[in-house]
């Protein structure tokens, strides 16, 4: 792994990792886009997202015809928003199914470890794009104010918008 795309990765780990759920685009069998809520699972950032889902599930019969998805992160508070870019594929691959596991995944897949719908979910990322606005709010809210009284875009004082490319 080159040293630009060690940093790439680095970055993304760090603009999400607080951020427990996603919003997961896929693309509908009639061309139209559909977003869901999916929890991102804690692994050691490498590359890859992982998510459990039900083999049976629609999201899957989509990735299968199409693999490209985007997922969608925000932190509001923080002022972080990011867009991740890649392929998705499924995974019944029981030894990482084991490493992601918690006893709270129980509650979508009652058969545990054993439940036969049990699968994860793999998107290999592409690219990402991110903004990261840190400044507080009392500096936001000067910001906005500077713009109404000047007449001049808001821009974000020191925020950063930056593309990633894994």
């Amino acid at each position: 792994m080159s040293e630009t795309q060690s940093e790439s990765i680095s970055k993304l780990q760090e603009l999400i990792k607080d951020v427990k759920v996603a919003m997961l685009c896929t693309v509908e069998d009639d061309g139209s886009l559909r977003s869901r809520p999916m929890m991102t699972q804690k692994a050691e950032f490498d590359g890859h997202l992982w998510f459990f889902t039900g083999i049976d599930s629609t999201k899957v019969h989509e990735i299968d015809r199409e693999q490209h998805v985007n997922v969608s992160y925000a932190n509001p508070g923080d002022q972080i928003y990011v867009s991740v870019s890649g392929t998705a594929t499924t995974s019944r691959d029981r030894e990482k199914i084991k490493e992601l596991w918690s006893p709270m995944h129980k509650a979508w897949f009652p058969g545990g470890l054993d439940d036969p719908n049990l699968a994860l979910l793999r998107v290999d990322v592409e690219k990402a794009e991110y903004w990261d606005a840190p400044s507080g709010r009392l500096v936001q809210l000067a910001g906005f104010v500077k713009a109404l009284a000047t007449g001049k875009p808001y821009r974000g004082e020191g925020s950063e918008h930056g593309n990633v490319n894994v």
